[in-house]
């Protein structure tokens, strides 16, 4: 796949919710014959850009709704919480109850917001239809066992001179990191999108948060509680999965994918070719027709 044939635009419009004391921005593409409503949850530093390329093969068979993190994309920045991973958890929660107060959803998950909905998931699994993963964020018992090619990087990140340096005053993590986890180079009107919610300093927080709550060695510990919760239930539950891998990844090797797909229940494993992290700017077509495939066959 050449960087031509996966657009920079950005063709949804997105719509704005009160959501606790602030604002959540969301594309939504409304609701279809089949009934099927997936929710598109990003990581860090992305936003509901990210599935651009991904969305158009699945709104044929699904409601899309793809919301910015608070603090991220258009949404809200309040300044009044620290972006730790329970502030997240509690406007996801909110953000759905608001919008999808009672459908049976498929949870569409990357990095950080894998984590966050399987974590909604794991009390409300009544209400999930399905679950597609990809790169998702995760418990490391040590920092042997993070991947070795971010090791010392994110270990940088989590230093708290260094840290602070490299994520809010030079924005490593989108001038970076981001590009760094794409094989494909980035065009600088992508790069632009992803830049913009994040000019300021004092909009960077939540960028420089997202790494010091990656759980490793059990801290920090509340959230490694409830990773490895989230991760448990994953585990078990006999909800459908689909688990898009590729080489040589990035939070998720190969190897790490073979296992996956040995010990989840009822789940199928998809190679996407060549990527590191951000899967969906190397290969989006693939994975919006593979879940479109999957909707349609009724998973």
């Amino acid at each position: 796949m050449t960087a031509q044939e996966i657009s920079a635009e950005f063709k949804f419009e997105q719509r704005s919710i009160n959501v606790l004391d602030s604002t959540i921005a969301f594309v939504d593409t409304g609701k279809v014959q089949s009934g099927h409503t997936c929710i598109f949850l990003h990581g860090n530093p992305t936003s509901a850009y990210l599935w651009r390329n991904i969305i158009p093969h699945v709104a044929p068979q699904a409601r899309c709704i793809a919301p910015d993190l608070i603090g991220m994309g258009r949404s809200g920045k309040p300044e009044n919480i620290e972006y730790r991973f329970t502030d997240h958890r509690r406007y996801v929660e909110a953000f759905l109850k608001i919008v999808v107060p009672d459908d049976r959803v498929v949870l569409v998950l990357h990095d950080w917001g894998a984590a966050l909905g399987l974590d909604w998931a794991r009390y409300n699994e009544n209400r999930v239809a399905g679950l597609v993963l990809m790169e998702f964020v995760r418990s490391f018992p040590s920092w042997d066992a993070f991947p070795e090619a971010a090791r010392a990087t994110f270990q940088a990140f989590r230093s708290p001179e260094l840290g602070r340096r490299l994520l809010i005053e030079q924005n490593a993590f989108v001038e970076e990191f981001l590009p760094a986890g794409v094989v494909r180079k980035l065009t600088e009107t992508e790069m632009d999108h992803y830049r913009q919610a994040f000019l300021s300093e004092a909009s960077r927080e939540p960028i420089w948060r997202w790494p010091n709550e990656l759980p490793v060695g059990g801290t920090p510990v509340d959230v490694a509680r409830i990773l490895s919760d989230g991760h448990h239930w994953l585990l078990q539950t006999p909800v459908p999965k689909i688990l898009f891998w590729a080489t040589p990844g990035g939070l998720l090797s190969p190897e790490d994918a073979a296992g996956y797909a040995r010990t989840m229940k009822n789940a199928r494993a998809i190679d996407i070719g060549a990527g590191i992290h951000y899967l969906q700017e190397d290969n989006p077509h693939l994975i919006g027709t593979e879940i479109s495939k999957w909707l349609a066959s009724g998973m």
